[in-house]
């Protein structure tokens, strides 16, 4: 016979997302400073290559992924300016680490990351949006290093 239906779908708290910088704190976002948006994160290539042989395929896993962080900060608070002087000043960040909207669900680490850019305003008084673009990368197939 087949599961139950009324599997608990658990809950989602957009309060827990957040972002964390830890060479440059003043940088960390939080939820309040986050438009509807929020933060988005996508993760780019295959974790794993299949390489074509006469008759099938060998599988050959990567060892990381590359990703791209999108946070939508909001313009008219002091945290936007201070990723704007950032960005002016020097985009290395490091390491960074997401904090998902999930209790109990993982928070994803990043290396190497950069912030990517700012992307375009609209400065009319009717948007308060300041979109954040960072890119770094993340390991996996950790069993790669065994």
């Amino acid at each position: 016979m087949a599961g139950s239906p009324n599997v608990l779908q658990g809950t989602l708290n957009r309060l827990k997302a957040s972002i964390v910088i830890p060479l440059f704190p003043s940088l960390n976002i939080t939820p309040p400073f986050l438009g509807k948006e929020a933060i988005g994160i996508a993760f780019k290539g295959p974790a794993t290559i299949r390489i074509p042989t006469m008759t099938s395929g060998v599988n050959s896993p990567e060892p990381y992924r590359e990703v791209e962080i999108t946070a939508h900060l909001v313009r008219s608070q002091g945290l936007a300016q201070a990723w704007k002087a950032q960005e002016e000043l020097n985009t290395i960040l490091g390491q960074i680490t997401v904090r998902p909207d999930v209790a109990g669900f993982p928070p994803y680490q990043f290396m190497n990351c950069s912030l990517d850019g700012i992307s375009s305003l609209t400065i009319n008084g009717m948007d308060a949006g300041y979109v954040i673009t960072m890119g770094g990368f993340y390991n996996v197939n950790s069993a790669l290093w065994s």
